[in-house]
C-alpha cells in the first residue's frame, strides 16, 4: 500500500463518496432512514424518487388500523420511544422547513415508570433535579448523589462519542484516532456497562433503569461496553417525546414535506433487483418488470436483505454477523384502563442477569420476564375510540437462531404474555381486549428483517463503528438504516439517512452536529 493510499484513511482525510453523476437518486424504502436521506437530497437539488412496497411511508414505523364496534384503534407497529427531536428538526431544516409546522411533539412525563418485584416504583424524569429528588425519596440520598455523578459521566460520554463516533461517516478504524478517543478511554467508555453504572449507583433498581438500554444494542449490560450508556443519555437525560397522531405521524410528516419539495413517492411498488454494470448501479427493477434508470441508489431495506435480495451478493462479513434478540409484540385495543401506569412502563422481574442469559446465551424464552408496556392513548386519546385504550406490549425473545417454532409457539406465548400482565397488576387484561394483533420473530422476518431481529445486528465491539457494515458499495450504491453505521434506534437511523446523503453530496458544510453546539 502506498503512502497516498494510507493517507486516504487517516483522520481528517477526505470522506469516500459515490462516483459519477448523481442527478437522479432512487431511494428504495420509505423508512425513517430513507426519508431522512431523501429530504437532504431534495434540499440539495437532486431529483429523488422513493419506491416503497407498502401503501404508506414509515417502514418499521408503520401503522395498523383495526375497526371495532365503537370506532377505529390506530396502532403504531414499530418504535414506541422517540428521543432527540433535534435530529428530526435537522431533516426539515435541510428542506428549509420548520419541524413544528409539520409535526407536534409533546414531552412524555415521566419518561418511564419502572415497577420492581419488591413493589417499589420509580418514575424516571429527564430533569436532573426532579430525578434526584425521585431517587432520594424512593432509594436514598447516597444513590441520588451517585445519579448526579452518573449524569455528568453520560453527558461527557455523549459529547465525546457523538461527533466523532456516531455523527459522521467512518471509512476506517484510523478515522477513530482523534483526541476524543483518548478522552473516551480515560473516562472508562470501553469498560463494561453494568460495572460502570455501579461505580455511580449501587441499588439494583437504578442499575436496571440506566442499563436496560443495552438490549437495544443486542447485548447484555454485563457484556456491552460503557459507550452504550449514550443510549441512556438519549432517553433518560435528553427526554422522551410523543407525536400527536402517534409515532407514525413522524414518517407521515417527513414524507409530506419531502413531497412538497419535489420528491416523487411511489407506494405499493416492490423493488426486486438493482441492475448493475460491474460495480455501478444503473437501474432498479420492480416486481412488475418495470425498469427505472437512476444515477445513484440508496437502499433502506435491512442491509443483509438488501445485499442478498437486491444486489445478489452476500459478502462473507455479512454471513458472520451476530444478531440482536428479537421481540414478541402484542397490540391490544382494550376497554380497561389502569390508573397506576404511565405512558411507558417497564416491569422488571426478579431476575436481571438471567434475562440476558436466557435470551442471548441459552436462546430461550425468558423464565422471569422483564417487559415494556406502552399506553399511547394516554398521551393521545384520539388514537382509540372514546373511552377505550391502546396497549403496546413488548416481551424480548431470542431471534430466529433459537430453536423455537413460532407457528405453534405464537398462540401459546400470547396467552403467557396475558397471564404475566395480569400477574403484574393488569387485572382482567385478557377479558378486556376488544381487538388485537400479534407480531412474532417470524413475522419480523417476513417483513424483511434478517433473523427476525428488528434491532438488527448486535453492537458488539467488532460490529460497531468502522467494524459495522459500511454504507457504501461499489461506485454508487449507498445503504441507510439500522443495519449499517451508526446503528439501531430512531436517532441513529435518522443520522444514517444523513450519512447516506453525504456519501452522495459530500460533507454538508452547513451541518453542525448537535454534540458540537
Amino acid at each position: 500500500m502506498s503512502t497516498r493510499d494510507i493517507t486516504r484513511w487517516l483522520p481528517g482525510s477526505r470522506m469516500r463518496t459515490v462516483t459519477g453523476p448523481t442527478e437522479h437518486v432512487v431511494v428504495v424504502g420509505a423508512g425513517l432512514a430513507g426519508l431522512s436521506a431523501a429530504m437532504r437530497l431534495a434540499g440539495a437539488g437532486r431529483t429523488v424518487t422513493v419506491l416503497e412496497r407498502e401503501s404508506i411511508p414509515g417502514g418499521r414505523a408503520g401503522r395498523l388500523n383495526i375497526p371495532s364496534a365503537d370506532g377505529t384503534y390506530q396502532f403504531d407497529t414499530g418504535p414506541s420511544v422517540l428521543t432527540m427531536p433535534d435530529l428530526i428538526a435537522d431533516c426539515f431544516d435541510a428542506l428549509g422547513e420548520t419541524m413544528e409546522d409539520w409535526l407536534t411533539l409533546e414531552p412524555v412525563a415521566p419518561l418511564y415508570r419502572a415497577f420492581y418485584p419488591d413493589g417499589s416504583v420509580l418514575n424516571v424524569h429527564a430533569d436532573v433535579n426532579e430525578m434526584t429528588e425521585e431517587i432520594r425519596d424512593v432509594i436514598g440520598p447516597d444513590e441520588a448523589a451517585g445519579y448526579r455523578r452518573y449524569v455528568d459521566f453520560v453527558s461527557e460520554l455523549y459529547r465525546y462519542e457523538m461527533k466523532d463516533f456516531i455523527d459522521r461517516n467512518i471509512d476506517s478504524p484510523f478515522n477513530l484516532v482523534t483526541p476524543d478517543l483518548a478522552k473516551l478511554i480515560s473516562i472508562g467508555g470501553f469498560r463494561k456497562l453494568a460495572p460502570k453504572v455501579r461505580e455511580y449507583m449501587t441499588d439494583p433498581r437504578t442499575e436496571r433503569i440506566y442499563s436496560f438500554q443495552a438490549m437495544y444494542a443486542g447485548l447484555s449490560p454485563y457484556d456491552a461496553l460503557a459507550i452504550y450508556a449514550v443510549i441512556a443519555y438519549m432517553d433518560s437525560v435528553a427526554g422522551v417525546f410523543f407525536p400527536k397522531g402517534g409515532m407514525h405521524a413522524l414518517p407521515t410528516a417527513m414524507a409530506a414535506a419531502a413531497q412538497k419539495h419535489g420528491v416523487t413517492f411511489r407506494y405499493d411498488t416492490t423493488v426486486t433487483k438493482v441492475e448493475t454494470v460491474g460495480s455501478r448501479a444503473v437501474a432498479v427493477i420492480t416486481s412488475t418488470g418495470e425498469r427505472i434508470e437512476c444515477d445513484t441508489v440508496v437502499l433502506n431495506p435491512d442491509l443483509p436483505v438488501a445485499y442478498r435480495d437486491l444486489l445478489g451478493r452476500e459478502p462473507l462479513s455479512l454471513k458472520r454477523l451476530n444478531y440482536s434478540p428479537s421481540c414478541f409484540v402484542l397490540l391490544a385495543g382494550s376497554s380497561a384502563s389502569y390508573s397506576k401506569i404511565a405512558h411507558h412502563n417497564i416491569h422488571f422481574g426478579r431476575s436481571w442477569r438471567g434475562v440476558f442469559e436466557d435470551l442471548i446465551d441459552k436462546r430461550q424464552l425468558m423464565s422471569d420476564p422483564s417487559l415494556l408496556v406502552t399506553n399511547p392513548s394516554q398521551s393521545d386519546p384520539d388514537l382509540s375510540p372514546e373511552g377505550k385504550e391502546i396497549y403496546y406490549v413488548l416481551f424480548p425473545t431470542p431471534n430466529l437462531d433459537a430453536d423455537i417454532d413460532w407457528r405453534t409457539e405464537g398462540p401459546r406465548y400470547r396467552d403467557e404474555v396475558v397471564r404475566v400482565l395480569e400477574e403484574r397488576g393488569y387485572i382482567g387484561f385478557g377479558d378486556a381486549i376488544e381487538v388485537e394483533d400479534v407480531t412474532t420473530p417470524l413475522d419480523w422476518q417476513e417483513r424483511g428483517m434478517e433473523r427476525g431481529a428488528p434491532f438488527a445486528s448486535a453492537h458488539s465491539f467488532m460490529q460497531t463503528g468502522p467494524f459495522r457494515p459500511g454504507n457504501l458499495w461499489g461506485e454508487n450504491v449507498v445503504f441507510a438504516g439500522s443495519g449499517t453505521q451508526p446503528g439501531v434506534g430512531v436517532p441513529m437511523v435518522l443520522i444514517s439517512g444523513r450519512l447516506a446523503a453525504e456519501r452522495i453530496l459530500g460533507k454538508d458544510p452547513r451541518y453542525t452536529s448537535r454534540a458540537r453546539r
